[in-house]
């Protein structure tokens, strides 16, 4: 769903063109890098905006350009974290709020695009500091994956990252032996509202855990790549 950066005075990295196999899917939170593919001049056909073809190239024989990719590739430096969102962005993510007695904020009506679609560039950060990632963009195994379920997550536990750019506590899944981050806690969405426990208990709990109200939105994390 999203990246938000916790610490002020900080600026990102910059846009760049998103590869046209993964840019729609990208959530917000990922780990990605860039990859290099030709520009339409040497015959390729990953679209760009006329900025991105013009701006410049890799080499006069390549002829080639970056575009940010979630596959990941051990050994590819710089590492990002991506701020960008799946479809919905802006719209409290696209969920509709209502149905009966407004107890429905999820599935139904599709509200706005992607964050991309209006340029197909992606934001990026590389600084180390403080994030939150919303958990719906990270490893969502509960026994091994960054979740509130998984009893063996610590404060200050490593995170990595698959091959796919999702944060996870899981060495055995990472994409390469590399430290990118570190585990400070969980969050709720910081909304200074009192919701009725009868709303958000048990079956119906945010959560998904059955007897327990708390909803879990995000995970905050010190992102610095530990080489």
């Amino acid at each position: 769903m999203a990246l938000r950066p916790l610490q002020n005075g900080t600026q990102p990295y910059g846009q760049f063109d998103g590869l046209d196999a993964v840019v729609t899917a990208v959530r917000g939170g990922e780990v990605v890098q860039f990859t290099y593919v030709a520009l339409h001049a040497a015959g390729g056909t990953d679209l760009d905006a006329a900025d991105v073809e013009l701006d410049g190239y890799s080499n006069a024989t390549a002829l080639t350009r970056p575009a940010v990719t979630t596959a990941l590739v051990a050994g590819v430096r710089p590492l990002f974290l991506v701020d960008d969102g799946t479809q919905y962005y802006g719209t409290l993510f696209g969920q509709v709020v209502g149905a009966t007695c407004g107890h429905t904020v999820t599935g139904g009506t599709v509200l706005g695009p992607h964050s991309a679609t209006g340029s197909g560039k992606l934001t990026l950060w590389q600084d180390p500091g403080m994030f939150a990632v919303s958990l719906d963009a990270v490893d969502t195994r509960n026994a091994v994956g960054l979740t509130p379920n998984n009893v063996g997550l610590a404060g200050n536990s490593a995170l990595y990252a698959t091959a796919n750019g999702l944060l996870t506590p899981d060495a055995t899944v990472a994409y390469a032996a590399l430290v990118v981050a570190r585990f400070i806690e969980f969050s709720d969405n910081g909304a200074l509202v009192t919701t009725p426990r009868r709303i958000t208990q048990a079956l119906n709990s945010p959560s998904g855990i059955a007897g327990v109200a708390v909803s879990w939105n995000w995970a905050h994390i010190n992102f610095k790549v530990e080489d």
